[in-house]
């Protein structure tokens, strides 16, 4: 069982819905970076997301683009984040997930970028702009290295690529909220319950909802349709609000503890 998987188990008997946190690495830079994500694990993160710098990102909104432009100024590449990887990985049994495009995996080279990965810690990787219809060579050099790969599903996605989706996915389904790029919203869409119901019904496996979730109360609502909740735009956005900031581990800890006590307050019933 993958890290990825017992944490899902022993959330489901604590009957708490998981809070994934997604942060850019080396943003701003790899010093300030590598504290976020010792405070995230610390503050009661269930999975960390790392996102790898790319100059042509897909699906990535204002805030998550400017913090990746950052981070390459700082020449942070693929494998400076799998040091930051390592270095989490050797303080914390947080389950790691990267997310990236594929460009980066094909110039490392597929086999090299899987076992890399696992030596670095990562349970998981999220490959945005990958197809399902065309992730098979992937998926199987991931697998070999006990990587799971997690796949977005859309609103617009049709019956079949659901069904795709939802048998090749490791970890968990990523829900994808709404239609357009990250970044915080003020509310969560209307449909997302019917959205989650109709996964649920190709699936056992966990579904965490992601794409304008900013604030407890979306993560409350969030979970108590779907297993896990993910923040991302929210979080970088303090980040670089508070880069220079003397109290800056600490103002991460608060913003990503009152994120994961939403998990625990799931006073109505989920949809099975």
């Amino acid at each position: 069982m993958s890290r990825i998987e017992d944490r899902f188990r022993i959330l489901r008997e604590r009957n708490e819905g998981a809070l994934i946190v997604f942060a850019v690495a080396g943003h701003p830079n790899p010093v300030v970076s590598a504290s976020a994500l010792r405070a995230i694990a610390d503050s009661g993160a269930d999975i960390i997301e790392l996102g790898v710098p790319f100059s042509d990102p897909l699906a990535d909104g204002p805030v998550i683009q400017a913090a990746s432009q950052s981070a390459l100024r700082q020449d942070v590449t693929p494998a400076t984040v799998l040091e930051m990887s390592a270095a989490l990985r050797s303080i914390s049994e947080v389950p790691i997930v990267l997310m990236t495009c594929y460009n980066p995996i094909c110039q490392f080279g597929l086999d090299r970028f899987a076992a890399e990965a696992v030596a670095a810690g990562v349970d998981g990787i999220i490959v945005t702009d990958l197809p399902p219809e065309e992730s098979d060579e992937w998926v199987r050099t991931a697998g070999e290295h006990g990587i799971d790969t997690v796949f977005l599903i859309a609103p617009n996605s049709p019956s079949a690529r659901v069904k795709k989706v939802v048998d090749i996915v490791g970890g968990f389904v990523y829900c994808v909220s709404r239609m357009g790029v990250t970044g915080a919203r003020a509310e969560l869409p209307a449909n997302l319950k019917k959205l989650v119901a109709r996964i649920r019904k190709e699936t056992t496996k966990p579904v965490a909802v992601g794409f304008g979730i900013s604030e407890p109360e979306h993560v409350c609502e969030v979970c108590r349709m779907a297993d896990g909740a993910v923040v991302g735009s929210a979080l970088v956005s303090l980040i670089e609000r508070e880069k220079s900031s003397a109290g800056f581990a600490a103002k991460v800890t608060e913003f990503v503890g009152k994120l994961k006590a939403a998990t625990r307050t799931r006073d109505a019933p989920q949809i099975r």
